[in-house]
C-alpha cells in the first residue's frame, strides 16, 4: 500500500505495512534489542496527516526519504514511512531530548550527538553557552540535506564553527573514541533493522566509555503506552553499566499514543531528575524554548504506577 492515499499520508506500524503489502507475517519488522523480539512499533493502529503537497520523495543509500507541507503540522520528515518530525511539535521532542541530559550536567562542554540528522538536537544543544564542542555522526548525508532545504528552522545550526560533522555510522565512531565527551545523545529511529543496534548492551557499554566521568546520556527510548517491555528491558541492562538510570516521559502529539520516552543515564551517583542548572521565565524566553522548562524537567521523571512497576520488574494487581 502506498502510504500516500488521496491526499493523505497514514502511518502504519511497520509489521502492520509488511503484511498489507506482502501478505507477510510481519515478524522482520518486530522491534528488536539485543536478538530479543519486543512485539510490533505500534500494532492495530495508523496515525493520518493530511498533505497539501509533496516536496521531497527520493531513496538515499540507506532509506526512503519524504518530506511532505502537511494542512495543519507544517512540513513533515518521514523515513521509512515513519514520521521522524513535523514543524508544529518537533520541539517537544527535541527541547526534552536535549536538555534533560544537558540541564542534569553542571558544565557540559564536550557533546556528541548519534543520529539528528534534522538538526533539531544540535540546535538545542547550542543554546548552552558552556558548550565548545559538538560532534554529530548521521549516516543518511541526504536527511541533512533535506532538513537545510525544507525545515530550516530546525537545521539552522550545521554552519556553526563549534560543529564537527561526521558522515557515517555512530555504532563505529564510538568504538574509537573513549572519555571524550560529557553528554552524548541517542536520536534514533526505532528498534527495527540497522537501528536495532543502538538498542542493545553493547551500544551503552560504548557510550559509558565514550563518557568522561560524571558524564550524562540520553536517548529516545520510546512510548510507555507502547513499548514498556523494550523500556524496562533497556532500564535492566543499563543499570548494569550505569549508577544512574532513570526513565522520563512528555507528549507528543505525532508519535503513535502521544508519548515519547527518553532514558536518562549517569556515570556517577547523582539526581538527574532536578536541573544542576535552572533557568528563569526570562531565560526561556530568551533561548526560545517551546517546551522545555525547570520545572518541567522534573515533572518528566513522574511515571504512572503501572509504569514505575514494570521498570521495578512488579506486577500490576
Amino acid at each position: 500500500m502506498d502510504t500516500l492515499q488521496k491526499g493523505w499520508f497514514t502511518e502504519f506500524s511497520p509489521d502492520d505495512l509488511e503484511v498489507i503489502n506482502n501478505a507477510a507475517s510481519g515478524d522482520s519488522k518486530q522491534l528488536k534489542s539485543d536478538g530479543v523480539e519486543m512485539g510490533g512499533a505500534w500494532p492495530g493502529q495508523a496515525f493520518s496527516l493530511q498533505v497539501d503537497e509533496v516536496l521531497f520523495h527520493e531513496k538515499s543509500k540507506y532509506q526512503d526519504v519524504l518530506v511532505f507541507k502537511s494542512r495543519t503540522y507544517g512540513n513533515v520528515l518521514v523515513l521509512d514511512g515513519i514520521i521522524q518530525c513535523t514543524e508544529r511539535d518537533e520541539a517537544a521532542y527535541q527541547e526534552m531530548l536535549a536538555h534533560l541530559p544537558m540541564f542534569a550536567h553542571p558544565n557540559p562542554k564536550r557533546v556528541l550527538i548519534i543520529g539528528g540528522g534534522d538538526g533539531g538536537i544540535l540546535r538545542e544543544v547550542l543554546k548552552h553557552p558552556s558548550v565548545e564542542h559538538v560532534t554529530m555522526c548521521e549516516i543518511d548525508e541526504m536527511v541533512i540535506d533535506v532538513s537545510k532545504k525544507w525545515l530550516p528552522k530546525m537545521a539552522a545550526e550545521f554552519g556553526n564553527p563549534k560543529l564537527n560533522l561526521f558522515i557515517g555510522d555512530g555504532f563505529e565512531f564510538l568504538k574509537a573514541h573513549k572519555n571524550e565527551f560529557d553528554v552524548v545523545i541517542t536520536d534514533s529511529s526505532d528498534p527495527v533493522g540497522p537501528a536495532e543496534s543502538l538498542f542493545g548492551k553493547s551500544y551503552y557499554q560504548l557510550l559509558s566509555d565514550a563518557l568522561r566521568d560524571g558524564g550524562i546520556l540520553s536517548s529516545q527510548a520510546e512510548s510507555l503506552w507502547l513499548h514498556l517491555e523494550l523500556i524496562a528491558h533497556m532500564v535492566q541492562f543499563t543499570k548494569q553499566i550505569f549508577p544512574t538510570v532513570r526513565y522520563a516521559s512528555s507528549v507528543m502529539s505525532t508519535y503513535p499514543s502521544g508519548s515519547m520516552g527518553y532514558l536518562i543515564a549517569a556515570k556517577n551517583e547523582r539526581d538527574v531528575t532536578t536541573p544542576a542548572r535552572t533557568l528563569t521565565s526570562e531565560e526561556v524566553q530568551k533561548w526560545g524554548l517551546r517546551f522545555y522548562n525547570s520545572s518541567l524537567h522534573s515533572a518528566a521523571f513522574v511515571l504512572p504506577t503501572f509504569v514505575q512497576q514494570a521498570l521495578e520488574g512488579k506486577q500490576s494487581s
